[in-house]
């Protein structure tokens, strides 16, 4: 019998790190999405430039 409690603890806690990684991704990409539209927000309030560089060069 303690085997079985063995198994199912380790079967919850492996459930319970992949929930906790699942959640962490999850709020990286929602912060990461609320950053790029903050960035848009603020190009599009920056007057245009006069000078053309090529950052992709």
């Amino acid at each position: 019998m303690d085997l079985m409690n063995s198994i199912a603890s380790t079967a919850m806690s492996m459930s319970a790190a992949q929930f906790a990684q699942s959640y962490d991704m999850a709020v990286t990409k929602k912060t990461m999405e609320t950053e790029e539209l903050a960035l848009q927000e603020l190009m599009e309030m920056l007057p245009p430039s006069p000078y053309n560089i090529d950052v992709y060069a």
